[in-house]
């Protein structure tokens, strides 16, 4: 009995440490796995001219990577903590996306803060839009105009907002006016249609009284 259950304990020992070694084997894989779309060449990460968004783009990159090329994408933003666990990372390459500086340009502006005296810029990386800051670059900027930026987009969906706030209102108000429009003709044509009822039947009660009199005289 004692060598059985010291079997089974044996198992179930080798079991848990062939799981163990299956988890490090397909995460390692898996962290060392070139994103789709992109080619990689030994630390080397090539995403340039996909198409990329800011919204398609790869969720996360080999954790050796040492050159990203992000470069000629659709990208207006980075997603918070992308390359947060790119430690090895030496070059990066960002120009020509047509980058959004408003808030979801501070986790780039941060990173690129933190980075630039040990990973370098393949160029500098310049915003896109809004207007008052086209061309300048996302470095050096401050966080007054970012955060002006982000008022100024605010302030433009708030006033879209009370824009189709006021257009609900105005057509549930001709809504209404056409329901209490309809509810009045409606009510016109009841009391017409009544009214017309009830002289159909007074005819007709004066037409039966007319008959009746005639053949009463005739009858005396």
């Amino acid at each position: 009995m004692f060598l059985y259950l010291h079997l089974q304990m044996r198992l179930v020992n080798m079991k848990g440490l062939l799981l163990l070694c299956l988890l490090l084997l397909f995460g390692g894989q898996r962290s060392s796995a070139c994103p789709h779309l992109c080619s990689c060449d030994g630390g080397h990460v090539d995403c340039s001219s996909k198409s990329f968004t800011s919204s398609s783009l790869p969720t996360s990159f080999p954790a050796g990577t040492t050159e990203l090329r992000l470069n000629n994408n659709l990208l207006t933003a980075l997603p918070n903590g992308l390359l947060d666990d790119l430690t090895s990372l030496r070059s990066v390459s960002f120009h020509g996306n047509p980058w959004v500086c408003d808030c979801g340009v501070l986790y780039l502006r941060a990173w690129l803060l933190h980075h630039h005296a040990t990973v370098t810029l393949n160029p500098s990386v310049n915003c896109s839009s809004p207007p008052a800051l086209r061309g300048r670059q996302v470095m050096y900027l401050t966080e007054e105009e970012i955060l002006q930026s982000c008022h100024y987009w605010y302030c433009d969906l708030a006033l879209a907002s009370q824009v189709c706030l006021l257009v609900f209102v105005l057509v549930q108000v001709a809504l209404l006016v056409a329901l209490i429009v309809f509810l009045k003709k409606f009510e016109r044509l009841s009391k017409e249609a009544r009214r017309t009822t009830e002289e159909s039947f007074t005819a007709g009660e004066s037409l039966r009284e007319e008959e009746y009199v005639p053949l009463k005289d005739n009858n005396m």
